[in-house]
């Protein structure tokens, strides 16, 4: 029986086992299966469902949503292309392969759409632009407009007539709502309206009517229910004329009650009365409840320490503050009779008083605190009468003489002579206070003030100011070779009385000396304390660093005596001495810039640039003799320095004696033969007209210094004058060969190009620069004006993109990008600009020229000013200043501009560079140079 039973009898069926499936039996459900049907408010088995789930239908919901979230294999979704709308294997195990799938196939999409990005770009931005073009701002319509508006005259600006009002005419005047006073017959005719009668028609009583002999009829002899009040009976009138009596009656009332009882007279304006009731209201910002919060808690300090001055003090101002100023005094009266040996309670019931209750409170102040000089202050401070004052000040001086501040007080109300005779008082009293004893030696004459300056030194022996004054004194009375001796004294003696010498005070001292107009003293207190306390080798960093403290605390004595004290231990060295004398040019005069260089020369006599400072000191002062003794010495001192030379040469070319200066140019090429040199003999030649003289001096140089590119620049520009493009153009060529890096060469090679008509051969030469001279800002400049020149906008603008990118910390690209924007995105770019390049002089000058054509003069000037002091050497900066000033400043402006020029002697900036290197204006100075360049400046920026 065993063998026969089968071996998964007993055991659970395999997953997924449906029985009779594999005979083809299918199940069924019948309504057994699934229980009886139910309604969808009925509720589920399961009592503790949540809720949301409680009914039939809520579940029915649910399930529904969850048949959505499977996938649809419908036919209807299936197409024959892409398949099945959604994923075939979403509701599959998302294992690793298929992550790996995945991956791949996002960086074949990803690379796909990197080889078309760049068209779908160019075709997005060319969408835009067309619709740009179809449909463009309101802003950029009226652009040609706005910018024509510049042309406006004042004149056609002020006859525009002004736009009339457009609204129509009951917005015009619109009618507010009247509120009118009712009169008092409005009422009385409306009582009528809804009165009762209480009489009867007599045509009624005419037949046997109501009226009837007997006294129990309506119409009675006696009063009834009307009685004689407000209705007055047999009319039914409101009595109006009661009720404004009652009113006025109710005003008197109230009026009487503020009215002065004493007098009989209202000390209240009736006609005022609601105005006046302003002046109550409290003019503190607090709140009400913390007024009282904090009124209690003062109050309970008081009761608590009754002896606590600042309790009533704090009281008393917050009534004051609340606007209850009688109540603030009450309460600090009350605080003085606690705390009467309080100065501040008094001090302060005194402020809060009126004048002559004042007076008697501080009367009765100094009866409690004979000592207190704060409350002699206040009394005499309450005194109006100059004579009352003083004798409130002399009785304070008799309870009080050793108070340095009643002493000023009383001193500062005499006359000369009195305050003398009390300040020698005074410094009895108190012989500690140097202003005393400083302001009585003011006073005396020149023995007396030695004498009390003697004494104030006995006494204090520790002030340094006493012995300052006493140099003064000195200087003042004619006695300069004192002034050494006392401050050298003056240093041992506070020195030995164990008083520390600082170095700062003391310089701040001789700066106030210098102020003063006492220079000996200020120089001789430089000279005792400059080297005390810095060690040997920070001596001359130091020095120059305090030099450069003088000058900017306008202390110019000072800082000369810094110098020459610093010039005596260096004697040799060329920096110190070239900080002096450029000291001297900008705050000295010419006599003592000369007597400097003179000292210099002889000490550092190989120092070049001092021998050419002095020559050109000279030059100025219109003595070209001197100038060429002092050349002569300097060449004896220094044989075949080029410097030299060239000075030599540039003296008497500029004087006109061209022969000379050819002589001593031969001179130079045949014993210090340089390039410059040779490049200072090309240009004579050529600035006075000879030409093939020039050229052979050209070749000549270049046989030598054939890597020199200003002779290459100079041999193409003299042919490109004569008008030989080919052979300028090889010149160049020629030129960048040897010197491939020199950007000037380049640059005028390309406007050559650009000048014959040859822009695509100017572009390239301009790109092969730029291969060869990578991250170089003035190339990159050129290219961007080039195609701008051409008219080539969106080229300019992508390249100065790019121009951009490569050097982001270049000014002249950035000043050059404000203005290639439109007009509203400029002050956007300037941010830009000036985030990246703060300091650069370009940057702030494109700043100054951007607030100038939005006409903001005054921050416009103040930008031209900045960018003159961050680079005085930029000619375009002075020029466009001078040029703004023209427009706008006045005659003294203008004129400050041009001096300020003249002294800073530019060199650089494209436009100035352009007009002063032009051979025409070879022999013009800086001032005619800058009326040349701002004369060729138009400001259509």
């Amino acid at each position: 029986m065993n063998k026969k039973k089968k071996p998964f009898l007993g055991m659970p069926a395999p997953l997924g086992y449906v029985p009779g499936l594999g005979r083809g039996a299918t199940g069924f459900t019948t309504r057994s299966d699934i229980g009886p049907a139910r309604d969808a408010n009925d509720p589920v088995d399961d009592r503790h469902a949540p809720p949301g789930k409680r009914t039939v239908g809520d579940q029915m919901k649910k399930n529904q949503a969850a048949d959505d979230d499977d996938e649809d294999l419908n036919d209807t979704n299936y197409d024959e292309f892409n398949g099945y709308a959604g994923s075939l294997f979403s509701s599959g195990p998302y294992e690793k392969d298929d992550e790996e799938a995945d991956a791949i196939y996002a960086a074949l999409d990803k690379r796909m759409d990197e080889r078309r990005k760049e068209r779908r770009e160019q075709r997005e931005k060319e969408e835009i632009e067309k619709y740009r073009m179809e449909r463009p701002k309101i802003q950029q319509q009226f652009s040609d407009l706005k910018r024509k508006l510049a042309e406006v005259t004042e004149e056609e600006w002020l006859s525009i007539p002004e736009v009339g009002d457009a609204r129509n005419k009951r917005q015009r005047n619109p009618r507010y709502e009247k509120l009118t006073p009712v009169p008092d017959s409005f009422f009385a005719k409306h009582l009528q309206t809804g009165e009762n009668h209480t009489s009867v028609d007599p045509r009624q009583t005419q037949f046997g009517g109501l009226n009837t002999p007997y006294p129990g009829g309506l119409n009675t002899p006696y009063p009834g229910g009307m009685t004689p009040g407000l209705m007055t009976p047999g009319t039914g009138e409101l009595d109006m004329r009661k009720i404004g009596q009652a009113r006025n009656t109710l005003m008197d009332m109230r009026l009487s009650q503020v009215s002065d009882s004493v007098s009989g007279q209202t000390v209240v304006d009736p006609k005022g009365y609601l105005t006046d009731l302003n002046s109550m209201i409290p003019t503190h910002g607090g709140d009400i409840n913390d007024i009282k919060k904090a009124r209690l808690l003062l109050k309970s300090v008081r009761e608590t320490n009754p002896h606590h001055p600042p309790a009533w003090i704090a009281s008393a101002r917050l009534e004051e503050v609340t606007g209850k100023l009688q109540v603030a005094r009450n309460l600090i009266m009350k605080g003085t009779e606690m705390c009467p040996k309080s100065e501040d309670v008094w001090l302060e019931a005194a402020r809060l008083q009126p004048g002559d209750t004042a007076k008697a409170v501080v009367a009765q102040a100094v009866r409690h605190l004979p000592q207190s000089v704060r409350i002699y202050i206040r009394a005499a401070e309450l005194e109006t009468d100059i004579r009352a004052k003083k004798r409130v000040l002399r009785k304070a001086l008799e309870h009080v003489p050793n108070s340095v501040r009643l002493w000023k007080a009383a001193v500062e109300l005499e006359e000369p002579e009195d305050a003398r005779i009390m300040l020698s008082r005074a410094v009895e009293c108190c012989p500690t206070s140097v202003e005393l004893w400083l302001a009585l030696a003011r006073l005396e004459t020149y023995e007396n003030a030695r004498k009390v300056l003697n004494k104030a030194r006995e006494n204090i022996p520790t002030d340094r100011h006493i012995w300052i004054t006493a140099a003064k004194l000195e200087e003042a009375n004619g006695n300069t070779q004192m002034v050494e001796k006392i401050i050298d004294r003056a240093i041992t003696s506070l020195r030995a009385n164990g008083v520390e010498i600082n170095r700062e005070q003391w310089i701040q001292d001789a700066e106030e000396c210098d102020r003063a107009g006492s220079v000996a003293t200020c120089q001789a207190v430089m000279r005792a304390v400059i080297g005390i306390g810095i060690e040997e080798e920070d001596r001359k960093h130091t020095w120059m660093e305090d030099a450069d403290s003088c000058v900017a605390h306008s202390a110019l004595e000072c800082a000369r005596a810094i110098y020459a004290y610093a010039l005596q231990v260096f004697p040799s060295k060329k920096s110190v001495w070239l900080r002096a004398a450029y000291f001297e040019k900008n705050h000295g005069t010419r006599e003592s810039l000369e007597a400097l260089l003179q000292r210099a020369v002889a000490h550092c006599p190989k120092a070049e640039v001092l021998w050419l400072m002095g020559a050109k000191s000279k030059w100025l002062a219109g003595d070209v003799p001197a100038a060429r003794s002092i050349l002569a010495l300097a060449f004896q001192a220094n044989p075949n320095s080029e410097e030299i030379w060239l000075a030599a040469v540039k003296l008497e070319s500029e004087n006109n004696e061209y022969e000379r200066a050819r002589r001593l140019l031969a001179k130079a090429r045949s014993s210090a033969p340089t390039a410059r040199v040779f490049m200072k003999s090309v240009k004579l030649e050529w600035v006075l007209g000879n030409i093939t003289a020039a050229q052979e001096l050209c070749e000549e140089a270049l046989r030598h210094y054939e890597d020199f590119p200003k002779l290459w620049m100079m041999k193409g520009q003299i042919e490109e004058q004569g008008e030989l493009m080919e052979k300028a153009r090889e010149a160049y060529n020629q030129g960048l060969k040897k010197c491939p890096h020199s950007t000037p060469l380049w640059l005028l090679l390309s406007r050559l190009e650009e000048k014959i008509g040859q822009l695509t051969r100017a572009r390239a030469i301009l790109e092969k620069s730029r291969l060869k001279n990578p991250k170089n800002p003035g190339l990159w400049l050129e290219s961007v004006r080039l195609e701008y020149r051409a008219g080539l906008k969106n080229i300019a603008n992508t390249l100065m993109a790019k121009a951009l990118q490569e050097c982001p910390n270049s000014g002249i690209l950035w000043s050059e990008a404000v203005f290639l924007e439109a007009r509203p995105q400029r002050k956007t770019k300037s941010v830009d600009a000036l985030k990246k390049c703060e300091h650069d002089p370009h940057v702030l000058l494109a700043v100054a020229k951007l607030f100038w054509s939005e006409r903001k003069i005054t921050k416009a000037r103040e930008w031209f000013h900045r960018t003159v002091k961050i680079d005085s050497d930029l000619g375009d900066a002075w020029a466009f200043f001078y040029k703004f000033e023209l427009q706008h400043g006045t005659e003294e402006q203008q004129e400050e501009v041009r001096k300020r020029c003249e002294n800073a002697e530019p060199r650089h900036g494209e436009l100035w560079c352009a007009v002063s290197k032009d051979i025409t204006n070879w022999q013009r100075k800086i001032g005619e140079i800058l009326v040349l360049v701002a004369a060729r400046i138009k400001n259509t920026f």
